[in-house]
């Protein structure tokens, strides 16, 4: 283990979905499919895309795809800026899908959060569940 990834905690999201990983993919790589269950985007599933991520909110987060294995897992950079050094998020988000009987076993880490990041932590292990929920039911739709 190296000294960094001591400091840094990563929040898992796995869930059971019950679609093939082809269809799941679509859904994760597809900017008009990203923006229903995530946020409006202008990814494409290329490494070294750089891209952005603009949240309801107002946030922008600037991206950069690290590593895509179609079907089965897709990496990339989920970094927001704040005024506020503090709250400066520098983190990975991947994406695994293993084929399962039944669909595809979904498993998302982000990893990078550091001690200070309590309130960050906390708040994506929230979001990844709403997005999450949000996913299943653009893929229900999809059929």
């Amino acid at each position: 283990m190296t000294e960094a990834s001591a400091e840094t905690r990563s929040v898992v999201v796995e869930r059971e979905i019950a679609h093939p990983p082809e269809k799941l993919w679509r859904a994760l790589t597809q900017p008009h499919l990203i923006e229903e269950w995530l946020m409006k985007n202008d990814f494409k599933p290329v490494v070294g895309h750089q891209f952005n991520l603009r949240g309801d909110w107002g946030g922008v987060l600037d991206c950069e795809v690290l590593a895509v294995e179609p079907n089965r897992s897709l990496s990339y950079t989920w970094n927001f800026s704040h005024e506020d050094a503090a709250f400066d998020l520098r983190s990975v988000v991947t994406f695994t899908l293993t084929p399962t009987g039944t669909g595809t076993h979904l498993r998302m880490e982000q990893s990078g959060f550091r001690p200070n990041q309590k309130q960050a932590y906390h708040g994506a292990g929230a979001g990844w569940q709403q997005f999450f929920t949000k996913l299943e039911q653009i893929l229900a739709q999809a059929d």
